[in-house]
């Protein structure tokens, strides 16, 4: 076994063992925590493969952006450990289920990929002045020429889920005291402070008589 094959098999049992303590921690940050570890993993996989567009992407997109969201949530909510535990062991045959199925059509898809009836064509790479090749260079080329209507597609699908989530956002509550930046440029003192003009001395009030004592309290 060379070093390669030993560094993937430990980034493998790693992944492995984070992954299932991603489901099965009891603590939902300590759960996020071993998620991030498994998408460290799966980059220095991504690594080996010499695939380190992905592997950088992966870091710092997934750990970097949404796993750092993911961690503040779940520290601002008040997660009750026991209710969300409830019922856990009812559903778990239909999650065994789910998972089994997943499971046995990635192994589908993936044994279907290896078996090749014909060896693959050589692809084109475009070297640097210096010779040495990029995967990240070749990726972009292939994405804004190949592919480059999918990219827009999926670009405007992510416009479109910005502007609706900043549009949900900021819609108008009725419990919000927002005031409009235009309305308080126009505002002018006059609207806001009313002078009232009074006496600077005033008689004093003469005393209240005192109340007559009753018969029954003289007696």
């Amino acid at each position: 076994m060379d070093l390669k094959a030993g560094l993937f098999y430990l980034f493998s049992a790693v992944l492995l063992f984070a992954a299932f303590r991603v489901v099965t921690a009891r603590n939902p940050v300590h759960a996020a925590l071993y998620l991030v570890l498994s998408f460290f993993q799966a980059a220095m996989i991504w690594m080996l493969l010499k695939a380190e567009f992905l592997a950088i992407a992966l870091v710092l997109v997934y750990v970097g952006a949404v796993m750092v969201l993911f961690l503040f949530v779940v520290m601002m909510l008040d997660i009750n450990i026991d209710s969300v535990r409830k019922g856990f062991w009812r559903h778990m045959p239909l999650a065994g289920t789910i998972g089994v199925l997943v499971a046995l059509e990635m192994a589908a898809v993936l044994m279907g990929g290896f078996r090749l009836s014909e060896a693959p064509k050589p692809v084109v790479v475009l070297a640097h002045a210096a010779g040495q090749a990029s995967n990240t260079r070749e990726l972009g080329v292939m994405l804004y020429s190949d592919y480059v209507l999918p990219v827009q597609i999926a670009a405007v699908i992510l416009l479109v889920a910005i502007i609706a989530a900043i549009a949900l956002t900021l819609r108008g509550r009725k419990d919000s005291k927002h005031i409009g930046a235009g309305e308080q440029i126009r505002v002018r003192a006059s609207d806001r402070l009313r002078m009232v003009r009074l006496d600077p001395t005033r008689p004093a009030e003469p005393p209240a008589p005192a109340p007559a004592a009753s018969p029954e309290t003289k007696a």
